[in-house]
């Protein structure tokens, strides 16, 4: 019997299929072409959605895969296309991405010659992925993409991307997809120890003033539940990094806020007094620790992680917990005892009543004349939807909406932590909608970021895409001018910006937009573009020298963080 042969493109498509994947965020081009032409028989099959720009393409597959826990697909050309995924794959990696990334290559005689378009992606991209591979067969191309897909997935999540060289494209071979289960030498979770525990679990029954740091694994790990069950059983107050908001909701009665340079001001200098810190999913970034050599010296560590790497990496700690958290904390919670530390979490809402005064009623309740950030995002608690997704850019605005935001659903927040991405909000808004289509997604913008990634409106229009974006405008780079005005004498070098008719700019995408300046039309305004059913764009024109606080400053320890 004659088994039937398939073009090598056609098995990238079939492989995809088999994989289960919903959509494909990409970008034609030359090397890639034959895959393209193999995707028009199968789109009944699969969504492409055609991007404005490769990094669009990419930063869509991580908003996709960070609202859905599914793996993102991209497509991209050579040279330029597939370099200009690099950025994205920086960010999928330092914040634990799941995504695959297909491109295409010049053929393998022409490798090293520099040919028209031809980079060497795979040694540019192997710093910032998981792993990548060149593909110059097609008898290899759906081990290849499965092996990606099986990777990019289990254990710490992470970036892949493969290479298919043209000539690869059009060979034929035999399709045959087995499941994969096991890959030799790579092992994605370690082996949990008991002992290690059961000594967790005698610091935590005996510690006097503990404090839990959660992150974004606790969220990849889907170990939501587990989590709000060890704390309520523990009574340890709770304290979020950005990536790990929504882990534990906003209005639990043991949440404390978000750590980090612009995180909560209880949590931050509480750190310093704790004698356990118990964290969780998290890696300890220069964001949340501050100067490493005064963080939490009179405190015993305890860091579950599933990342060995990550262990003694920034901060020694004194009990390594390695394994997936949803089972370590199923553990966990055995060994431990039911206790409460109510004077303890009493000194956090006694330093939390301390910011509110100074610093969240003149965010939120502003007496001065020009609107702020803090109270768009007030607007917007009243009128968003339970289930709401918040996409941020970075910036300003990232840190007031992280701040402000009520997270009360799983997988709600998307932002660019760890690389800090303009430009990564709009098309990753469009990912997240995408993916979570019955769910309300609101895109928190700046007016510097929005403009890196502006093009990507045409997506909305030609995919008709009701994502909600809402446009922090003060005509600054306003983060860098914030530190500016503090650390530089108010030099403001090259931050202020002349911006275009943002208005007639999302008009001519026909998305409804509108513009305010006026406090007296932000709650109506704000009501109305939550609640159209279309993409909507409100301009929102704040203060251009508010700064966001409390703040940490460079080089400061997490107690030494400023309220004004």
């Amino acid at each position: 019997m004659v088994k039937k042969l398939f073009s090598g493109s056609e098995i990238v498509i079939k492989t995809l299929l088999y994989e289960k994947v919903e959509y494909i965020f990409g970008y034609p081009g030359g090397a890639i072409m034959p895959i393209y032409d193999s995707l028009h028989d199968y789109l009944n099959f699969v969504t492409h959605i055609l991007m404005r720009h490769e990094q669009g393409s990419i930063h869509a597959a991580q908003g996709y895969a960070r609202a859905t826990g599914k793996i993102g697909v991209c497509f991209t050309t050579s040279g330029p296309g597939a370099t200009n995924l690099i950025t994205g794959l920086a960010d999928a990696l330092i914040d634990s991405t799941p995504i695959v990334c297909i491109t295409g290559q010049v053929s393998s005689n022409l490798l090293g010659t520099d040919a028209f378009q031809e980079t060497n992606i795979i040694d540019i991209s192997m710093p910032v992925t998981k792993w990548n591979i060149q593909v110059l067969k097609a008898k290899d191309i759906c081990e290849s993409i499965q092996k990606g897909f099986f990777i990019a997935k289990k254990g710490r999540p992470g970036p892949v991307l493969i290479d298919i060289t043209k000539d690869a494209q059009f060979q034929k071979s035999e399709f045959n997809y087995k499941h994969f289960e096991y890959i030799e030498n790579f092992h994605p979770y370690p082996c949990i120890k008991e002992k290690n525990l059961i000594e967790a679990a005698n610091l935590i029954n005996t510690a006097q003033k503990p404090m839990i740091l959660v992150g974004q694994g606790v969220i990849l790990a889907k170990a939501e539940d587990e989590f709000k069950e060890f704390v309520e059983k523990t009574g340890i107050p709770v304290a979020s990094t950005l990536l790990g908001l929504g882990a534990l909701y906003s209005d639990h009665y043991l949440y404390v806020g978000m750590l980090g340079m612009h995180g909560n001001y209880a949590p931050n200098i509480l750190t310093n007094q704790c004698d356990l810190l118990i964290s969780i999913g998290m890696r300890f970034d220069d964001r949340v620790t501050g100067n490493v050599n005064k963080y939490a010296k009179n405190a015993k560590i305890i860091h579950l992680e599933i990342d060995p790497s990550e262990i003694n990496k920034n901060i020694p700690c004194h009990i390594p917990i390695l394994g997936d958290c949803k089972i370590s904390l199923k553990k966990l919670i055995f060994y431990v005892n039911k206790s409460n530390h109510e004077k303890w979490v009493n000194k956090f809402f006694y330093l939390k009543e301390k910011e509110k005064i100074e610093v969240i009623e003149n965010d939120i309740n502003p007496i001065k004349k020009g609107l702020t950030m803090g109270e768009v995002i007030k607007w917007i608690n009243k009128y968003k939807q339970k289930d709401a997704i918040l996409v941020t850019d970075v910036g300003q605005h990232q840190m007031i909406a992280s701040r402000y935001f009520n997270f009360t659903y799983k997988k709600s927040q998307i932002t660019s932590g760890g690389l800090g991405t303009m430009g990564f909000a709009l098309p990753a808004a469009i990912g997240a909608k995408l993916g979570s289509k019955d769910r309300q997604v609101i895109c928190i913008v700046g007016d510097g970021g929005i403009q890196m990634t502006i093009q990507e409106m045409g997506t909305i229009l030609q995919n008709n895409i009701s994502v909600k974006i809402v446009l922090l405008n003060n005509n600054f780079l306003g983060m860098v001018r914030q530190w500016q005005q503090l650390f530089f004498d108010k030099r403001y070098s090259c931050t202020e910006l002349v911006n275009p008719d943002f208005i007639k700019l999302a008009n001519a995408y026909s998305i409804e937009a509108e513009r305010i300046n006026n406090r007296k039309k932000l709650e109506k305004s704000i009501k109305k573009a939550l609640r159209n059913k279309n993409a909507f764009l409100l301009e929102v024109v704040v203060e251009k020298e508010d700064n966001v606080f409390p703040m940490i400053p460079a080089g400061a320890a997490v107690d030494e963080i400023r309220l004004t």
